[in-house]
C-alpha cells in the first residue's frame, strides 16, 4: 500500500511525495504492506543497530511497560534511568560521568550547549558567549543545534533566525582538502589550527565550547578524523578554557567499532552526545554525558541546571537502551562491528574499485560512505541540478535497498554521497546483497544523470 499525498492528514516530510507504509520489521528487513522487502542498509538514519524486532529488546520494553511507562522526573527517578547512567557513565572513557537523558539527538546536543554556557557561567565566566563548530557539520534541526551546524543546505531556509554567537572554523575531511604532499600528521595540525586562529579572533573568554562530530555522520558520509586531529583540538580547547563536545549521535554506541567512537582517537571530551544507536530505534532517547568534575562545578554552585524536557529520564526509553546495552555485551557486538566492518570496506572497494564515478570509500567499522565524482581524477563533483543523491535514494528503494544519499558534499551545495550504516547483526550474504543493490542503484541514477549534465 502506498499512500497518496492528497489522502492523509500527516504532514510528511516531503508533502508532494507518496511513501509506502512500513508494515513489519524482521531482522535487517523493513516489509511494507505490499510485502515488499527492503535491506535496512543505513539503520533509517543510522538508528536500527540492532535490526528490527529483537525479542529481547521488544520483552525489556513491554515488561517495563506493565510495571510503569513514566514518572515525570521533577517528582521522581526511576531504575532504568539510574541503571543505564550508571553502565553509560562505566563504559565511557576518562572516569567517571553523569548522564543526562533527552528524546533524540537534537535535543541532546542543543542541551549540551546550554549546559555547557552554565558551566562557564558557574565559573564565573560570564563573559563567554560563543560556540565554535565545523563548516559541514550537522548537530540537529533545532534552533540551537542547527546554529552551530555548518550544513549549508539545512541553514539556509533559517539563516535569519539563527544564533548569531556561532563561529565556523574548517573541517577535518582529508578526501577534499589534505594536499598530496602533506601528510596525515601535518593535515591534522593544519585543519586544528583553524580553531587556533578562530578564538584569537574572537578574543580572550569569549569562547563557551567547541562542538564536532567524531565521525561526520550524514553531511560529508562517515569521514573520520585524521590520527592526532582531536588530540590537537583538545589542546587547544584546555589552553583557552573552552569545552570539548563530541556529537556521537551518529557515529556513537558501537557504530564505528568501539562503544564511543571518541576511543579510537585518544581523547576525552568534556561531554559526549548520544542517541540513535542508544536506543537502537526502539524508543526514542536521547543523552548528554558530562564529565563528574564538571556536574560537580554546577553542584556546588548554583545546584541545579536551567533547563527541562517532559520526557527526560523516560523510564520505558531508558529500558529499552538498557537492553541494548545488554545485548551488545551478551553478543559482542561492538568487537562484531569492527569485523563487519572491515569486510563491508572490502566488499565496496572491490565492487567500486575501478568505477569512474566512485571518488572515495570511507568510515569506521558499519557507519561507512561513498563518495561521487563527476571525474575521478580531478575528484570534480557533480551539480546539485543533477539531483544524483535524490535520484539513488528513489532506485535504491525500487531495488529493496534502504541507504542514505545526501548531497553538498563537496562545498555545501554540490557533490553526492551514500551514507551506509547496516545493522550490527548483518551478515556476510546481506553484506553481498547491499553491495550489489548500491550498485545498481548507483548506475541506473547516473544513467540519468548523464544526459541532464551534457
Amino acid at each position: 500500500m502506498t499512500r497518496q499525498p492528497n489522502r492523509t492528514r500527516m504532514f510528511h516530510r516531503d508533502l508532494r511525495k507518496s511513501y509506502p507504509e512500513a508494515q513489519e520489521g524482521q531482522g535487517a528487513y523493513i516489509l511494507d504492506t505490499t510485502g515488499k522487502q527492503y535491506l535496512d542498509a543505513s539503520g533509517g538514519a543510522a538508528v536500527s543497530c540492532l535490526g528490527h524486532g529483537h525479542p529481547k529488546i521488544l520483552e525489556a520494553v513491554k515488561a517495563q511497560l506493565d510495571r510503569m511507562a513514566f514518572a515525570h522526573t521533577a517528582f521522581f527517578t526511576n531504575s532504568p534511568a539510574e541503571t543505564l547512567a550508571e553502565t553509560l557513565s562505566r563504559k565511557a572513557p576518562g572516569g567517571d560521568w553523569r548522564v543526562y537523558f533527552l528524546s533524540g539527538g537534537s535535543e541532546a546536543n542543543e542541551t549540551a550547549l546550554k549546559l555547557a554556557r552554565q558551566i562557564q557561567r558557574e565559573r564565573g565566566q560570564d563573559t563567554r558567549d560563543h560556540f565554535l563548530s565545523r563548516r559541514f557539520s550537522y548537530h540537529g534541526n533545532t534552533l540551537g543545534a542547527l546554529s552551530v551546524s555548518g550544513s549549508v543546505g539545512r541553514r539556509a531556509a533559517f539563516e535569519p533566525i539563527l544564533l548569531p554567537k556561532v563561529r565556523h572554523v574548517e573541517p577535518c575531511f582529508a578526501y577534499r582538502h589534505q594536499g598530496e604532499d602533506e601528510t596525515a600528521k601535518a593535515y591534522g595540525e593544519r585543519a586544528a589550527a583553524s580553531l587556533q586562529t578562530e578564538v584569537g579572533a574572537l578574543g580572550d573568554e569569549r569562547a563557551i565550547a567547541f562542538i564536532a562530530e567524531t565521525v561526520v555522520g550524514a553531511t560529508l558520509g562517515a569521514v573520520p578524523p585524521v590520527p592526532g586531529y582531536f588530540k590537537e583540538i583538545r589542546r587547544i580547547c584546555d589552553e583557552h578554557g573552552m569545552l570539548m563536545i563530541l556529537d556521537e549521535v551518529m557515529s556513537g554506541m558501537g557504530r564505528t567499532g568501539t562503544l564511543f567512537a571518541c576511543e579510537q582517537d585518544g581523547v576525552v571530551p568534556d561531554m559526549i552526545s548520544l542517541a540513535k544507536g542508544l536506543g537502537a530505534g526502539y524508543q526514542p532517547i536521547g543523552a548528554v554525558l558530562v564529565r563528574e568534575e564538571l556536574a560537580d562545578e554546577i553542584e556546588h554552585g548554583s545546584g541545579s541546571f536551567l533547563s527541562g524536557h517532559t520526557y527526560i529520564g523516560h523510564a520505558t526509553a531508558c529500558a529499552g537502551a538498557l537492553a541494548v546495552q545488554q545485548v551488545f555485551e551478551e553478543d559482542g557486538l561492538v568487537a562484531r562491528v569492527a569485523d563487519m566492518g572491515e569486510k563491508l570496506q572490502q566488499a565496496l572497494e572491490a565492487r567500486f574499485a575501478d568505477h569512474p564515478h566512485i571518488g572515495d570509500i570511507r568510515g569506521r567499522g558499519l557507519f561507512r560512505g561513498v563518495e561521487l565524482v563527476a571525474a575521478r581524477e580531478h575528484k570534480t563533483p557533480f551539480p546539485a541540478t543533477a539531483g544524483l543523491a535524490g535520484r539513488i535514494k528513489t532506485h535504491a528503494m525500487e531495488n529493496g535497498l534502504i541507504c542514505y544519499p545526501s548531497q553538498g558534499t563537496a562545498d555545501g551545495v554540490n557533490g553526492d554521497h551514500v551514507l551506509i550504516a547496516p545493522p550490527f547483526i548483518i551478515t556476510d550474504d546481506q553484506v553481498g546483497e547491499l553491495t550489489d543493490k548500491l550498485a545498481r542503484s548507483v548506475d541506473a541514477a547516473i544513467t540519468e544523470v548523464e544526459p541532464v549534465r551534457s
